[in-house]
């Protein structure tokens, strides 16, 4: 009994922070329509900088505070007002979205740069001894974490009930044009929501640092659990918010306890994919927080620039030309392996440039099938002796089984909700990785992996895996193109455009969806497996989650719905590091940058502003020679 007792209190305590930060999440949702993804970033940044200024500067804790507070304030301030607030008037709600991983990746490179990949913790605040009640031990810790909680909730709720600013929010979070026809300034009450959002992410970091360990990377975990738990409790709604943090928080430790500590965050998601499929709006949602007004139903849709007809005939053939003879031009080294890296990381995004920029549904997950292709080729090639070929046949066969059940089960699910089903399974993905300690190696990975091998041929060297990814590549880019200048590509356009217009002209918008995930998933399962092959070695961390947020920045710089586009993506942020090796510490800080400065500044990715300058440079010269 007191066992099971000790277990909830730890998982209230777990679950207090988690409830902060869902309530930072359905803040900016009910003001917005959006989902913040940069939360988890905030909270990190927050307990950082709480860090250095008690811990290096010997700051008194109430001076440190403060400080931890302002320096989160500003952060999110001039975010906010730089990308978050511009980015409501011109992107879809899908692309902002997307834009605020790029954010959370900004932020996560920030962190790098100034705090480097040491791990921190604050010292606590009443000591470390636990306190004992009825046997029961409790961190003393604790107690400042559900304070910390209980004050931010009072204090929101006096702000949105008892206050004209809170008055102004709330009429914002009804229905923003009525507000702005008002007098209200919707813009700044926006920044205002964004800013309120960061010091509650950043609080509930000060608070939890002392019993965790946190790194500049940490936010993604925050992110994905704050995210997961207004899931649970219901968008848009302050009292499921913190009911689904606690409830996830519990249900945690309950797993962890009793079933095993690798499983407890599968389960916990598991959880998750169950109240979506049940109860979109959560557990504790009645519906929609939010009418929607003129603004809501725009469809913004982001440029999509293609070369056609000859200049992309000319296009592809000395993108060709070029591909085969760069091993002739290079010396074999370092530049030549991460020319491999790229082309098969660039398959990988292939697929997901079919789904995302051709059929306009967002993934989250995308390096899941990675994972799962990866790790099916390498456990049969290395364990069970299976040939290469085989064993990628295998994965493939395993990840379309996959597809077609995320597909089946998340029919219903669309926008935020189809986003989150799609974050979860990556992530449920991450966790068996982990936790099939026997079959994966687990956190330490999978070695002895041996080289891909076709008929005794066997590609040992970077030169043979490049012109066996360089061939690949191109086959794959042929029969893409074929397919999508096709009805079938036609129907997939039609669908990213509008969804409910294209079912009214007779498309069988589920099976166009379904067969884009599809594809998708065989090129990731592909990728994933030449991944393996190539290192001779295969870690969750190397096809985790935060491999999925990385190739959505490589498609969108490079140019989504253009097939060859996001080659230039890949390319950037592979070979830049490797290049460059001073810069590789700003790799994750520019990878963010990029991402977020694509979406606001270019649409159409760089292949899409090569392609409009190549046109207009057509006409020019036609206009001259006329």
């Amino acid at each position: 009994m007191i066992q099971a007792i000790q277990i909830i209190i730890g998982g209230l305590l777990q679950g207090a922070v988690f409830a902060v930060l869902a309530l930072g999440f359905s803040l900016v949702f009910r003001v917005t329509g959006v989902i913040n993804l940069a939360q988890g970033g905030f909270c990190v940044l927050g307990a950082l900088l709480m860090y250095t200024l008690q811990v290096s500067y010997g700051l008194p804790v109430p001076v440190a505070l403060l400080g931890a507070v302002f320096g989160t304030f500003l952060g999110g301030a001039v975010l906010g007002a730089t990308t978050f607030v511009p980015a409501l008037a011109r992107l879809p709600v899908s692309s902002i979205l997307v834009m605020t991983a790029g954010l959370l990746t900004l932020i996560q490179g920030v962190l790098l740069i100034g705090w480097s990949s040491t791990p921190y913790s604050l010292p606590p605040i009443s000591g470390e001894a636990p306190a004992v009640l009825f046997g029961i031990r409790v961190p003393t810790q604790g107690f400042w974490i559900i304070g910390a909680a209980a004050l931010i909730i009072a204090g929101l709720w006096f702000l949105l009930a008892r206050t004209r600013l809170g008055l102004a929010l709330r009429a914002c979070a009804e229905n923003r044009l009525a507000a702005q026809l008002m007098g209200i300034d919707v813009p700044r009450m926006t920044l205002l929501s964004f800013c309120l959002a960061a010091i509650i992410a950043g609080l509930g970091g000060i608070a939890v640092a002392p019993i965790i360990s946190l790194q500049f990377d940490t936010g993604g975990f925050f992110t994905n659990f704050g995210f997961i738990a207004v899931a649970i409790g219901g968008l848009g709604t302050f009292a499921g918010a913190v009911l689904g943090g606690l409830v996830l928080g519990v249900s945690e430790q309950l797993a962890a306890g009793y079933v095993s500590s690798l499983f407890a965050n599968g389960l916990a998601l598991a959880l998750l994919l169950a109240v979506l499929l049940w109860r979109p709006n959560g557990l504790f949602g009645a519906g929609p927080a939010r009418r929607q007004d003129v603004r809501d139903e725009q469809r913004i849709q982001r440029a999509i620039v293609r070369l056609d007809g000859k200049g992309g005939l000319l296009f592809a053939l000395i993108a060709a030309a070029l591909m085969l003879a760069l091993p002739l031009l290079l010396p074999s080294g370092a530049i030549l392996n991460s020319l491999v890296i790229t082309g098969i990381l660039f398959i990988a995004v292939l697929g997901l440039d079919v789904l995302m920029g051709f059929a306009g549904q967002v993934s989250l997950g995308h390096a899941g099938f990675m994972a799962i292709g990866g790790y099916t080729a390498a456990v049969l090639a290395t364990t069970y002796g299976w040939p290469p070929l085989a064993g990628i046949g295998a994965g493939i066969v395993l990840s379309l089984l996959c597809a077609v059940g995320l597909s089946l089960v998340t029919t219903r699910l669309r926008g935020h909700f189809l986003a989150l089903a799609t974050l979860a399974f990556g992530l449920l993905v991450d966790s068996l990785t982990v936790g099939l300690t026997d079959v994966t190696g687990g956190p330490s990975g999978l070695v002895g992996i041996p080289s891909f091998s076709v008929a005794g041929y066997v590609f040992n060297s970077p030169v043979r895996m490049y012109y066996l990814v360089a061939g690949l590549i191109i086959v794959l880019t042929v029969m893409l193109q074929g397919g999508l200048r096709s009805d079938f590509g036609r129907a997939l356009k039609a669908v990213r455009t509008d969804q409910t217009a294209a079912a009214a002209l007779g498309v069988n918008v589920a099976r166009y969806k379904l067969a884009a995930v599809c594809i998708a998933s065989v090129l990731a399962s592909l990728s994933g497996s030449l991944y393996a092959f190539n290192f001779h070695f295969l870690s969750p961390d190397m096809v985790g989650t935060p491999r999925s947020f990385e190739m959505i920045a490589m498609l969108v710089a490079g140019g989504e719905g253009t097939l060859i586009g996001p080659l230039l993506g890949v390319a950037l942020l592979t070979l830049i590091p490797t290049v460059f090796q001073p810069f590789a510490l700003y790799k994750t800080f520019a990878e963010g940058l990029l991402l977020v400065l694509c979406f606001l500044w270019l649409p159409e990715g760089l292949f899409g502003a090569a392609a409009i300058w190549f046109k207009h440079a057509l006409i020019k010269r036609k206009a001259v020679s006329g």
